[in-house]
């Protein structure tokens, strides 16, 4: 159905009022051959709304938004009527909104002028070409709700620039993406029709965008890249994300005149297009705060990997979530990121953190609870709508105790006394000990040494996980241990003394608790070196339901069962002690398999509970992004590492990492990974650590025991 056309000429003004005023279709998408614009006259005040036909008024606001029909559903004629709807809809409030920068700004460049009239009558012919083709699908317009969210966002315009970032350049490039998308959808379904009309709107969608960048850049500060330019002018509500779609159409964008800058920064860039967002940080020392106050001081090395793996928490929230870290990501690997199939969150520089003081915010989902997130996120607690405790409600002393290892053994130590023993089950003699004072350290290693356990371990109740500790071989005290364990009780710092076990396999359970129940995320191998210290955590298909394979081939497939059912206990027992602490988030427990002096496998179920994120809870965050029947490997790769496995830095190891192991990804519509290699943190930039995962279809090599790899 072509423009309506009419014989004759009207000033550019009266024919914008018509559009803007009109309260019929046929007055609103007619136009007359010829339009002057000798008399532009005075700016007009923006109306609250456009004139429009009863049926065609906007929906309350704040009535909830209608349900966009998706691909899947376009098989059925109905829904592509109503798909229809939507897009007519929004092809209307671009002509009004045209209409309303004509008569808002009479003293623009008449060109410009005239090449917004241009495009504001292939918006009306857009908007017929929906109407006839939704009527053919038994859709009437005006029948549906319709949304007044473009006017709301554009029409507050003061100035053309505005105009131009609003429209052009936001809802019109975003349909470059909707266009094109829903092209194709209608022609898989056999509705060619439909689909070349999409395909004719998106030519003269990049059309319309071409002449809106053309206008920016003329407008714009020079000193700026057209990406700046665009970030700065645009105004609340309005954001980049809502200038782009499903996917971002390269091919497109190229046609309508943007950089290659410009574009990979439109394909990385996330923010809520609506959805609450909740706030993540990775603050990795909250229990060195906790230990020792604001006094503590991460050293150098410390300092450089908590900024090296600031980006971590993005594989912990969804897309319209926020993450603070020190210094953004850059768009090269946010793009390899993005390819790999994981959605982005919106990442802002801690820096900036009162930036988000004015935004409405879900929850603050930190690392780990302590006194460093209470003091760099007090600032927006009054702004979460998702929860209603303070920040000094989730960190408090009841919530401090539980990041204490002295905690975590005295809570095996009481489960083990009302748990039926089992001969697979470490015994209360292998728990560890806390001691508060140099003699009852020295008590607690004469007491082990007495049952049997020549080797000692001494950890500080609060510190990094393998490191503030020291193993006694030795029959007696060397000098340096001696000084080491005084020193740290002149600090007041518990220590937890306890036998020195022969792991044969670590593993880890990864929970949430919520407000009222504690819930099990799922089970991960976990790999430490001989120190104890953190290198990788692995994960089976299985992994929301099964201990691995490798712990529980230890004990027999009866106690297997068992082993499951202990852990029910535990956590029954546990969901009531966060309940007394007031504890809501993630936590994880370190456990492991051992044999004892008989060479016979036992389990110590409990070895620390983390009441925090973990290294555990990520790796079953990232294999939710993994194909089914795939293992995952979360891997922290030193520089020495790297070089011991052929790379000369984090650069040509995540290279040869990528080579060696290239991403395979598979499945509709969300591709995930089947197999190959990919770097979380950016290596280029990385000094101390690189953190990589590695998707493959079988147990990895690294997880295997010793005398079974290849």
């Amino acid at each position: 159905m072509p423009l309506m056309l009419l014989v004759g000429s009207m000033e550019l003004r009266e024919f914008a009022g018509q559009v803007l005023f009109a309260t019929t279709l046929e007055e609103k998408l007619r136009a007359p051959q010829d339009i002057t614009d000798e008399h532009p006259g005075p700016a007009l005040l923006t109306p609250a709304a456009p004139g429009r036909p009863h049926e065609l008024r906007f929906k309350p606001q704040g009535s909830g938004s209608a349900e966009f029909p998706g691909v899947h559903r376009l098989e059925k004629q109905t829904e592509r009527g109503r798909l229809l709807h939507f897009f007519a809809n929004h092809e209307l409030l671009a002509t009004e909104l045209m209409a309303l920068v004509l008569l808002r700004f009479p003293d623009a460049p008449s060109a410009f002028r005239r090449g917004v009239l241009q495009t504001l009558k292939d918006e009306q012919e857009h908007t017929r070409l929906y109407m006839a083709r939704m009527k053919e699908c038994g859709i009437h317009f005006g029948e549906l709700p319709v949304s007044g969210y473009f006017w709301r966002a554009v029409s507050t315009m003061e100035n053309p620039m505005d105009y131009v970032a609003g429209l052009s350049l936001t809802f019109e490039q975003a349909n470059l993406d909707f266009a094109q998308h829903f092209s194709r959808g209608f022609a898989v379904v056999g509705d060619d029709e439909t689909a070349k009309l999409l395909e004719r709107i998106y030519r003269d969608e990049i059309a319309h965008v071409a002449y809106g960048l053309k206008w920016f850049r003329r407008w714009k500060n020079p000193t700026e890249s057209d990406w700046e330019a665009f970030c700065r002018q645009l105004k609340f509500p309005l954001s980049p994300q809502r200038a782009k779609g499903f996917a971002v159409n390269m091919e497109g964008r190229r046609a309508a005149g943007f950089d290659p800058a410009f574009i990979a920064e439109l394909n990385v860039y996330s923010h809520s297009k609506g959805r609450t967002p909740s706030v993540f940080v990775f603050n990795p020392f909250a229990e060195g705060y906790i230990a020792q106050g604001k006094s503590f001081t991460p050293v150098k090395h410390q300092a450089q990997l908590a900024h090296d793996l600031g980006n971590l928490p993005q594989f912990l929230c969804r897309q319209d979530d926020i993450v603070l870290v020190e210094q953004r990501p850059s768009t090269a690997f946010l793009s390899s990121i993005k390819q790999a199939g994981f959605p982005l969150p919106e990442f802002v520089e801690s820096g900036a953190v009162s930036t988000l003081m004015n935004r409405k915010l879900g929850t603050l989902r930190p690392w780990a609870w302590g006194p460093d997130s209470v003091e760099l996120l007090e600032p927006l607690a009054a702004n979460v709508t998702g929860e209603t405790r303070t920040t000094s409600q989730r960190f408090s002393e009841r919530t401090a105790q539980l990041y204490s290892k002295g905690w975590s053994a005295d809570f095996l130590r009481d489960a083990l006394a009302c748990i039926t023993s089992k001969t697979w089950l470490c015994s209360a003699n292998e728990v560890g000990v806390a001691a508060n004072t140099f003699s009852e350290t020295l008590d607690a290693i004469s007491a082990i040494r007495g049952r049997g356990h020549h080797r000692v371990v001494i950890k500080e109740a609060l510190g990094l996980a393998g490191r503030n500790s020291i193993r006694l071989w030795e029959p007696e005290l060397l000098d340096a241990q001696r000084r080491w364990i005084e020193n740290a009780l002149s600090n007041k710092r518990q220590l937890v003394v306890e036998p020195w076990l022969e792991r044969v396999a670590d593993f880890s359970v990864q929970l949430e608790m919520g407000s009222d129940h504690l819930k099990l995320i799922g089970y991960t191998g976990l790999i430490n070196d001989r120190k104890g210290q953190f290198q990788a955590n692995w994960a089976a298909p299985n992994f929301a339901r099964r201990i691995p394979a490798r712990v529980t081939a230890l004990f027999g497939e009866r106690a297997s069962a068992q082993i499951h059912e202990l852990y029910a206990e535990i956590f029954s027992r546990l969901e009531n002690e966060l309940k007394r602490a007031e504890f809501i988030g993630p936590l994880g427990i370190d456990a492991f398999a051992f044999r004892d002096a008989d060479g016979s496998a036992r389990l110590k179920p409990i070895v620390e509970i983390n009441s925090r994120y973990t290294m555990g809870r990520l790796t079953l965050e990232l294999m939710k992004h993994t194909c089914p029947g795939s293992f995952g490997l979360f891997r922290l790769v030193s520089q020495a590492m790297a070089r011991a496995e052929g790379g000369d830095d984090f650069v040509s190891y995540g290279a040869s990492l990528a080579k060696q192991f290239s991403l395979q990804l598979e499945g509709e519509p969300v591709a995930r990974i089947k197999t190959g290699a990919l770097c979380l943190n950016d290596a280029t930039e990385a000094q101390v650590v690189l953190a990589t995962f590695q998707v493959s279809r079988e147990v990895p090599a690294i997880a295997l025991p010793t005398q079974t790899r290849p």
